[in-house]
């Protein structure tokens, strides 16, 4: 186990956009400034859709960045976001460097829901993209594979129109689970990015012997694509005894993540996303991450 080092802001702002950092940086003092704030920074309103006319005003901005009521900002979300992303980058510095082949960041707060310019679902800055950013320095290709019950949409929308990044991920059909709007499959990307962006939505309950027959498709699409490196979104939030309840998957289910994804004979980076508190939680980390231990 190693603390993370701190690689300053280049990575982080090669994800995201500089209106967004700098309201990040200062949004809490100017909050705290109006009238009767609270604690926690919640918007008053939203765009329906971006505009071109960026808001002068903190209620504006706060409504222009906080993207859902699942991600509010509070005193020090900042230094939090800050830290975890230095977690990532750490981890992904370790590969980079020839230290280790595998590499595992404990990210808190997580990042998969975070977009370039938006706060969203508990993330606020993307973990993983900005990870991808530093792999990319030392590397041609970048996978990323999310399993998180969630689909990461912002990590989708980042490397939307790129094809240096692959971005695949399994997930609760967004029909009936968060993030609602993102994740069906027919969204793959467009430009550069068409087909390098790829959605498993799966049905409520799957359990392991389904999971696994699609993950090894997604599989198949990575081992076409040919990435020189692997970041693997991983998200406990799948597992049956999950407070969500979603889907049903299995300590020996999330052994049987790892031990495939190992196969693949790849540097892998494991960035922490989401997974809720129950018994199991610590068991199926280590089940999963037991697999990438050297025998």
């Amino acid at each position: 186990m190693e603390e993370a080092n701190d690689f300053g802001m280049s990575f982080i702002s090669a994800v995201h956009t500089p209106n967004y950092l700098f309201f990040l940086k200062t949004i809490y003092p100017k909050w705290a400034l109006l009238s009767e704030p609270s604690s926690e920074i919640f918007p008053e309103s939203h765009p329906v859709k971006h505009t071109p006319s960026y808001p002068k005003d903190t209620i504006g901005q706060i409504g222009w960045h906080i993207m859902d009521l699942s991600c509010p900002i509070g005193e020090e979300s900042w230094l939090g976001a800050y830290a975890s992303a230095q977690t990532a980058i750490s981890a992904a510095d370790c590969i980079a460097t020839g230290k280790s082949s595998t590499a595992y960041a404990a990210c808190r707060p997580p990042g998969h829901h975070a977009h370039s310019d938006g706060a969203a679902g508990f993330c606020i800055l993307n973990n993983s993209a900005i990870a991808a950013e530093r792999l990319l320095k030392d590397f041609d290709r970048v996978a990323i594979l999310d399993v998180d019950l969630h689909h990461g949409n912002g990590t989708q929308a980042i490397f939307w129109n790129r094809r240096d990044v692959m971005t695949i991920s399994i997930h609760a059909d967004p029909a009936i689970c968060y993030p609602h709007y993102w994740g069906y499959e027919h969204e793959k990307g467009e430009g550069q990015g068409y087909g390098f962006n790829i959605n498993f939505p799966i049905p409520e309950g799957t359990s392991d012997n389904d999971y696994m027959y699609v993950l090894e498709k997604a599989i198949d699409q990575l081992k076409t694509y040919s990435p020189d490196v692997i970041i693997l979104a991983l998200g406990l939030d799948a597992s049956e005894q999950d407070p969500i309840d979603m889907l049903g998957l299995t300590t020996a289910g999330f052994s049987e993540i790892g031990q495939r994804v190992k196969a693949l004979n790849l540097p892998t980076l494991i960035v922490q996303e989401g997974g809720y508190i129950s018994p199991i939680l610590g068991d199926n980390l280590a089940a999963l991450l037991k697999a990438f231990i050297n025998e």
